[in-house]
């Protein structure tokens, strides 16, 4: 059996699943503009007694760390941080990776398998699936709404192991200007992202069908 043959079917729609989950989260933690607007929003310079063009420094040194495997150590300019705040950014480190990782290996058989849907003008295949990935926003939505600060701990106690992630502003002051406010609008935006993947996939179905 051919390789590509192996990613037309459910192994490919995987695949493909898993490739624009983690094309959002990528999108996600790495879309700065949302943070620069935060911290304008919500004074976050101010709460760490830094200049903006400081705080915006920090916040791309901490990215360049969870970003780049390479880049073992976190060196902060203007903040000091605990053995444990520093050993949970160590763990949202390997998840970073994990998740680019993901990315990485789902891109040629998702591709593979979107070509194939196009060739064969089946497309179509998309609707149903990505109709109820579709829901999907909408529910982790309602659970937010429902009270975000619950959410956002059962989130933090499925990834992480430990309670690293509590930051203490004493000994961890980035906690301020990283605060749960951001956090949420980054779920928002990621659930938007998502939900309009899904919808595109339901709209370029229902086109192929038409043809």
């Amino acid at each position: 059996m051919k390789l590509t043959n192996l990613f037309r079917g459910k192994v490919g729609f995987l695949c493909l699943f898993l490739f624009l989950i983690a094309l959002v989260i990528t999108i996600t933690i790495n879309f700065y503009p949302l943070y620069v607007v935060d911290s304008h929003v919500m004074n976050l310079a101010d709460s760490a007694g830094l200049t903006q063009k400081q705080l915006l420094l920090n916040y791309k040194e901490l990215m360049h760390y969870l970003n780049w495997p390479f880049q073992k150590v976190l060196k902060l300019s203007n903040f000091t941080m605990s053995n444990a705040g520093r050993q949970h950014f160590v763990d949202v480190k390997r998840l970073f990776l994990f998740n680019y990782f993901i990315l990485g290996i789902t891109a040629v058989p998702a591709g593979f398998f979107l070509r194939d849907c196009l060739k064969s003008k089946r497309l179509w295949r998309l609707i149903r699936p990505f109709q109820i990935g579709s829901a999907v926003p909408f529910l982790l939505g309602f659970i937010m709404i429902l009270g975000f600060e619950r959410f956002f701990v059962l989130f933090h106690e499925l990834l992480f192991s430990n309670d690293n992630w509590v930051f203490n502003p004493a000994t961890d002051p980035i906690i301020l200007v990283l605060p749960e406010d951001y956090f949420m609008h980054c779920f928002i935006l990621a659930f938007v992202l998502f939900e309009g993947l899904m919808l595109g996939g339901v709209v370029l179905g229902k086109k192929s069908m038409k043809r």
